[in-house]
């Protein structure tokens, strides 16, 4: 997530606006449309075949995220062309969930007349599922993979294929004020009666918050399910939220609310809302995306700009610090003409001139000799030690704490059974264990349909 203009974390999907970074969030969508080639409509020949141009004549179209910050990498697929001969045609550019939605329904409607698209890590299984993408392994090789993360780069591999290439990531961690919070929460168990500690009704101050509604509450509680020991599904996709581990993880959540811990309209927060709240120095602590920094130390937008610090998330009672996270790429599809050329196009966008690029925006990129040659020493030369924290601690937790949600197409149909009972759990109109057995048996009747059991 970048930390130019920013977008609520469903906007790292929903991306096309707001307030720096926006949330992640609700801003106004990208546009959307699609174009066609003007050379077809005007009847005219391709030039001449080039010599030494691996694609002269080709013709890449594209379905592509857009809106802000995402469409600055797109302004490198000139010096692509050039090299290679080809032309790139954009058949789709919108927002992250716009562009979501034509890929599945194009997928189902068997419709897709482009061969590079956008994808997600928390996306790309549902596109798996439906038969539209095409395995990438045969186009990369292990030395061009070498340079990726691994953590990340495994996060768009499934059913031992890979099939997103990635180009951006975003992982959260602690934010606190340095004036209330002198050592950072260790365990969820310590951040639960720091932020109650903290919290000050006279000032208007919350110990802390959390996005309360859709993918935003449902990630937010996996992670600390998984640090907390436990899982989402077994190994045989049989939901296992409601274990003890979820029920602690749901009352944590229930009790700080329930405290006065955090904000009373905290169940309409997204990703926006609580970056706002933040800026506005009403909370002590909470966990955030690093797309954010750039708002947050503004002093003209945010009142906390030079008063706090970053801390990795915490461990819960399985020793695991948490590590929500996902990543934005490129894939190429099923009904790809000409699957070489798309390959080189996505490695072209994924190049390290591509990292350093969308680096200087604000993104955390994928590339490790980006971070070791480019970024970190750019923040180290900046004069504010925080600058250079701060992109180590991602760095680490893109290492050792990057985890995406289940690699299925059922997330997000998952999540929204188990976000309103977990906003019914905070409030206290249910019991956590009796609402997490309710959650459960309809995840469970979901994953039937979906055929994973036999």
């Amino acid at each position: 997530m970048s930390e130019h203009k920013r977008y609520t974390r469903r906007d790292f999907l929903k991306a096309a606006c707001g307030t720096a970074v926006a949330s992640f969030l609700t801003a106004a969508c990208g546009s959307v449309g699609q174009s066609t080639s003007p050379t077809a409509e005007r009847g005219q020949t391709q030039a001449p075949a080039v010599v030494g141009k691996p694609f002269n004549g080709v013709t890449v179209r594209m379905h592509a995220i857009s809106g802000a910050n995402y469409d600055e990498l797109y302004k490198l697929i000139p010096e692509w062309e050039e090299e290679t001969g080809a032309k790139v045609e954009f058949a789709f550019r919108g927002n992250g969930f716009e562009t979501d939605k034509r890929l599945v329904q194009d997928f189902a409607a068997g419709t897709v007349d482009y061969d590079v698209c956008w994808d997600h890590s928390s996306f790309f299984s549902q596109y798996v599922k439906a038969g539209g993408l095409e395995p990438l392994d045969k186009y990369f090789s292990e030395e061009e993979l070498s340079d990726f993360i691994p953590r990340i780069l495994d996060a768009g591999r499934k059913d031992g294929q890979l099939w997103v290439m990635p180009r951006h990531y975003d992982i959260s961690c602690i934010h606190y004020l340095t004036d209330l919070v002198d050592t950072p929460p260790a365990t969820w168990d310590e951040f639960k009666r720091m932020a109650i500690d903290i919290t000050d009704p006279s000032k208007g101050l919350y110990g802390t918050q959390f996005a309360g509604k859709e993918e935003a509450l449902t990630g937010r509680f996996y992670e600390v399910l998984v640090a907390e020991g436990g899982s989402l599904f077994n190994d045989k996709w049989e939901p296992t939220f409601n274990s003890a581990a979820g029920v602690k993880a749901a009352t944590m959540f229930a009790e700080l609310y329930e405290a006065g811990a955090m904000p009373p309209g905290m169940t309409n927060f997204l990703w926006e809302d609580v970056a706002k709240n933040w800026a506005n120095g009403i909370i002590g602590m909470y966990t955030e995306w690093y797309g954010w920094y750039g708002f947050f130390q503004d002093p003209q937008n945010s009142k906390v700009a030079g008063k706090f610090n970053l801390a990795r998330q915490p461990k819960g009672d399985g020793g695991i610090h948490s590590g929500w996270a996902g990543h934005h790429g490129f894939s190429i599809t099923k009904a790809a003409k000409n699957k070489e050329a798309a390959a080189s196009l996505i490695k072209h966008l994924t190049s390290v001139k591509a990292n350093e690029l969308e680096a200087s925006l604000g993104f955390t990129v994928v590339r490790q000799s980006v971070w070791d040659n480019f970024m970190i020493p750019k923040a180290a030369a900046s004069g504010n030690p925080l600058d250079k924290k701060r992109l180590e601690l991602a760095l680490l937790q893109a290492q050792e704490d990057y985890r995406t949600p289940p690699l299925i197409a059922e997330w997000v149909p998952m999540s929204n059974i188990v976000y309103p009972i977990l906003q019914q759990i905070i409030l206290g109109d249910l019991d956590p264990q009796k609402g997490l057995d309710t959650a459960a048996e309809q995840v469970r009747r979901l994953m039937a349909e979906g055929g994973y059991y036999s």
